[in-house]
């Protein structure tokens, strides 16, 4: 893929300035800021690459290596599906998408460590649960999951994408449990519980005062006015999505591969920073094969672009069930080796073998 003509790093060096004074950014954003403005100049350093053949040298610049910025995202994306290979249970995969209603939405962004952390326990907690349930699987899943905090046109949409194992480890220990139905687990069910469990956790977190109220969330203080947004969000249908199980394990890995360090604009998707505006492409999402393009004023696209800078040492991308840390040795092992044809745990790693990019194309 060719370089693109136009960076996020572009929009920073050239409008960061003007939107710093405008907007005073939290310290994170500043530090996001000026990360994206140094990444692969001369300030950071860098090295010298040599042509063999012709003896031809070009400099090649280090990188900021920050989590939010679009170029530093290929090799470590890499090196982490590298380091997952031998955690994986050689079954079909499912795609299951837990988000959360846009009445939060502006609550979430001024409390993004508690309720983004909410996020991940209640949707886990509900997929524990219902598995776990003999009326429905009766068993452990395995499940890696990843936070996505934007749509495609930079507006806040937190979700979790959710990869799970098509079956799990019976109760016993000792048995695959393979799905009883088409679908993995019933969408109206989870949809229901994971309700209950964010909305409980979210009425504990209120209740202990952590919450952060200001602007369009301050009338939540008043006890009225935060029942009456918890009333309408219990009426409310939440969204759970389950999408076609993957193949196998190539293609769970594929799948990861495309969501696990995306950041929330690629540098690709920007056609044009001129006269003091940025535009992006955008799919549509009445209509996935068409995409359109949306033109902000570059303070506009910076505001939308910080709102997903995450907290400092947050985790995105977190592991249940058999893929969690502390079964890594013992159940995942076992659930390995019963779909391994000799009983013995199978080494995943001969499956796929991702490259890794060089640190200098060349």
């Amino acid at each position: 893929m060719p370089r693109p003509r136009f960076e996020v790093a572009d929009a920073v060096r050239e409008h960061g300035e003007q939107y710093r004074r405008m907007h005073a950014p939290s310290t994170t954003q500043q530090k996001v800021m000026g990360h994206l403005e140094t990444c692969r100049t001369a300030v950071l350093g860098g090295h010298l690459d040599n042509c063999a053949d012709c003896g031809y040298q070009r400099p090649s610049y280090n990188s900021c290596r920050d989590r939010h910025c679009p170029k530093c995202q290929g090799r470590r994306q890499a090196e982490w599906l590298a380091g997952r290979l031998s955690r994986l249970v050689p079954t079909e995969h499912y795609h299951i998408v837990f988000t959360l209603p846009e009445e939060l939405r502006s609550l979430v962004l001024g409390n993004k460590r508690q309720l983004y952390g909410l996020l991940f326990k209640a949707a886990s907690q509900t997929l524990k649960t219902i598995a776990a349930d003999p009326r429905h699987l009766g068993c452990q899943l395995g499940f890696t999951a990843v936070l996505h905090t934007w749509g495609q046109n930079l507006s806040a949409h937190p979700h979790l994408h959710c990869v799970v194992t098509g079956g799990g480890l019976s109760r016993s220990g000792q048995r695959w449990v393979k799905k009883k139905q088409a679908f993995l687990l019933p969408t109206p069910v989870l949809s229901k519980l994971f309700r209950g469990k964010f909305l409980a956790g979210l009425q504990r977190i209120w209740d202990q005062g952590l919450l952060r109220l200001g602007g369009r969330t301050a009338e939540l203080a008043d006890p009225l006015a935060w029942a009456g947004l918890r009333d309408r969000l219990y009426r409310k249908k939440w969204h759970v999505y389950a999408k076609r199980p993957f193949g196998g394990p190539k293609q769970v890995f594929a799948y990861l591969g495309r969501y696990t360090h995306r950041v929330a604009i690629t540098n690709h998707r920007i056609e044009d920073i001129s006269h003091g505006t940025v535009s992006f492409s955008y799919r549509d999402y009445k209509d996935e094969r068409r995409t359109k393009t949306l033109r902000l004023s570059a303070e506009e696209f910076l505001r939308r672009f910080l709102l997903h800078v995450l907290p400092r040492g947050f985790v995105r991308i977190r592991h249940y069930g058999l893929y969690s840390g502390s079964n890594v040795k013992t159940k995942l092992a076992t659930a390995q080796a019963l779909h391994s044809p000799d009983g013995h745990s199978p080494n995943p790693g001969a499956l796929i073998h991702p490259a890794l990019p060089s640190t200098a194309p060349w």
